[in-house]
């Protein structure tokens, strides 16, 4: 036993010495920032100042998180044991996976610095080393740490999807998001997250990831990540799987559900069984083996590119068969995530603030926002897609605020209410409150909201109240489309 730890001792100080060497690719990463008011859309918080750290890769770019740089204002680097600020800018950025490239266009800069290669993923029970400079310091700090556990995890940045990551122990705190995690002198993974429930813990990107994301812009345009377009769910009832001719214990899990993308591709169906994704095996949970992990099937699925053909082995009406699926991107569960780098939409009329449904919207709600928001909002956003597709709403539309006036003073729903028409118009997005006000040819504006109630506004008071309204209460402009 004493053999055993001197040796992992021994290796986790040879660890930290490979690590101060490549230290010097390591920077810090300062940031100026700005984020909009998302229940008062036309305003925004203050300029806000952060840090972070980031690392030297080829082509003579940074890599650090998306959260460390989103909302920039300004993006100032300071190099290892080098007081001169650099300028730099955002090249790519993915909100998806929490990754993003700089450039910098000062000369000099890159000089002397040696890109950081990406490694492997590495073994649980493995020893790894994070380095950044984390809150509170202005001098590098390396941590080595033991890696505990590889699996999907949420992704705290953008909210509603979950990637590989991997658990370590060693201390990953707020700054250093954005740096290298090393192991045998490469680049393990990018540390971008804590748990603050958990003591000693912390996430990483693992290299698939990474890969994933840098040849994705490598073609100078950041796609995402492509989706099947499907819900698999566990298959482990022997009396279903009998019935579906499988063997009771043996592999295999069920499509439950299918967006309407995958539906209308008619390559996929609902009750198919999941035999094999891209040559792994699926697991009657819905996991595969992963370099010795047992991870959800989702893993594989994320390795394709946007355009590429992944090949799913199937089990249908009692026979195997294989389709080969075209990988697309899909963007219709953008409101259910956080929102990054482009001003929230609204429109105002009459002192009704108009702006989308969105994740960003009912977190101005509290902590407590699923409680407070009312269920139509709640439904929209996370249910209606799953129960009842044909009724979504590409963009569903609330009224955010009331700005008073006698215009509108008896409304009795100032806010925080979901649109189903104007003046007959089905609302599906915001350009449809803009043409069902300006095409209506009646003497008020009829307004009904998702709750079942309706209300009316005077159409001749409300157009010539809506200019007054927006100086009294300094809103620059009416709308942003």
């Amino acid at each position: 036993m004493r053999k055993l730890f001197l040796f992992l001792l021994f290796g986790a100080l040879a660890g930290l010495a490979s690590a101060a060497d490549m230290g010097r690719s390591v920077v810090q990463v300062l940031l100026y920032s700005q984020t909009p008011i998302w229940d008062a859309p036309w305003r925004s918080n203050p300029v806000a100042g952060s840090s972070g750290s980031g690392f030297v890769i080829d082509g003579e770019r940074v890599m650090t998180n998306a959260h460390v740089v989103s909302w920039a204002k300004q993006i100032v680097l300071r190099r290892f044991q080098d007081p001169r600020p650099w300028l730099a800018q955002v090249e790519h950025i993915s909100h998806e996976c929490d990754l993003a490239v700089l450039k910098v266009a000062e000369p000099g800069f890159f000089d002397g610095l040696d890109p950081l290669p990406i490694g492997e993923l590495p073994k649980v029970r493995s020893t790894v080393v994070t380095c950044g400079y984390p809150a509170g310091g202005e001098q590098i700090s390396y941590t080595s740490g033991v890696v505990s556990r590889i699996e999907l995890q949420n992704y705290v940045h953008i909210g509603n999807k979950a990637f590989l990551s991997v658990q370590t122990d060693a201390a990953i705190n707020p700054g250093n998001s954005g740096g290298p995690v090393f192991q045998d002198d490469k680049v393990a993974g990018v540390a971008f997250m804590g748990s603050p429930g958990l003591e000693n813990t912390g996430f990483f990107i693992p290299p698939s990831v990474i890969n994933h994301f840098l040849e994705d812009i490598s073609d100078g345009r950041n796609d995402g990540f492509p989706k099947v377009g499907v819900r698999i769910v566990s298959l482990q009832n022997p009396a279903f799987r009998r019935y579906l001719g499988l063997d009771p214990t043996g592999d295999g899990a069920r499509i439950d559900s299918l967006t309407d993308y995958a539906e209308k591709a008619g390559l996929l169906k609902k009750d198919d069984v999941v035999l094999e994704v891209d040559g792994s095996r699926v697991g009657s949970d819905g996991t595969i083996l992963l370099d010795g992990n047992r991870v959800y099937c989702t893993a594989v699925l994320q390795r394709a590119q946007k355009g590429q053909r992944l090949k799913i082995k199937l089990w249908r009406g009692r026979k195997e068969i294989e389709v080969a699926v075209p990988m697309g991107i899909h963007r219709e569960d953008a409101n259910t995530g956080n929102l990054y780098d482009t001003q929230p939409r609204y429109f105002v009329y009459a002192g009704l603030v108009f702006t989308p449904l969105t994740l960003d919207y009912v977190k101005t709600f509290g902590r407590n926002w699923r409680s407070v928001a009312n269920l139509e909002m709640v439904y929209e956003l996370y249910y209606q897609r799953n129960e009842k597709p044909e009724k979504v709403r590409p963009e569903p539309v609330v009224l955010a605020a009331t700005m008073a006036h006698p215009v509108n003073a008896d409304l009795r729903l100032a806010n925080r209410a979901m649109i189903d028409e104007i003046n007959g118009r089905r609302i599906e997005n915001l350009e449809d409150v803009v043409a069902a006000f300006k095409d209506n040819a009646m003497e008020q504006h009829i307004i009904k909201f998702a709750s079942g109630t309706v209300e009316c506004l005077d159409k001749a008071g409300a157009d010539s109240a809506n200019a007054e309204i927006l100086s009294t209460y300094g809103i620059p402009a009416d709308r942003r489309l």
